[in-house]
């Protein structure tokens, strides 16, 4: 799929739905605030954020470490409207910098004036992109040296009745959604590969799964 079919089509399921977006996801996204809470960028330091979404996530963080700055980039235009306005509202524009691009090709100098972050966060993005290994890479190699990328996503559910399981997937794929099942082990091999310290966990049962690269300093 094109960078330009992705936008349309990002654009079309969520033109509508970017207005309760948020309100809807809070009771399924779950490990945001986690990933958020682990964050710990240091002072002065950079965040990035692929698929920012709405920029709920964003403003977090911003409000959580008041002395970093913030980067998001997403594929829809239409999320960003949405994410531009929350940003203003929660007074965080002067921090906050936004940009609209693919996430398996963008440029971080051009976008926003640097090569690389202290910390990159994904959230429910790799589901929902299919060339996802390429958005692990290649955010990976925009993580600083001493810098960590941290992800957060649906996992496999091996915990949880088989009927739940059913259901959710059938969910999932009315939004385009598919869990990774095999992240753990990628991001084990990316690690190695790129010379980072890779873990990953189940969290709630297997519903989601964490993972954390860590770049030497």
């Amino acid at each position: 799929m094109s960078t330009a079919d992705a936008t349309s089509l990002m654009d079309r399921m969520y033109r509508h739905q970017r207005h309760i977006y948020d309100m809807t996801r809070k009771f399924y996204l779950l490990g945001r605030d986690e990933l958020i809470a682990t964050l710990d960028p240091p002072a002065g330091g950079s965040v990035l954020e692929v698929g920012c979404g709405t920029g709920r996530n964003l403003i977090k963080m911003a409000q959580t470490y008041p002395a970093a700055r913030f980067y998001g980039l997403d594929i829809s235009h239409e999320m960003l409207v949405t994410a531009r306005a929350s940003i203003a509202r929660a007074g965080l524009a002067e921090r906050i910098t936004l940009a609209q691009a693919d996430a398996t090709t963008f440029d971080p100098q051009a976008l926003f004036g640097r090569p690389q972050f202290d910390r990159v966060a994904i959230s429910y993005a790799l589901s929902m992109i299919p060339p996802w290994h390429d958005v692990l890479r290649h955010a990976a190699q925009t993580v600083a040296p001493g810098g960590v990328l941290l992800v957060v996503d649906f996992g496999d559910q091996a915990g949880l009745p088989p009927a739940f399981k059913r259901v959710l997937d059938r969910w999932l794929a009315l939004f385009h959604v598919t869990p990774r099942l095999t992240l753990a082990r990628d991001v084990a091999a990316l690690g190695d590969e790129l010379q980072m310290k890779a873990s990953s966990r189940p969290r709630f049962r297997g519903y989601a799964i964490e993972a954390r690269m860590e770049r030497p300093a």
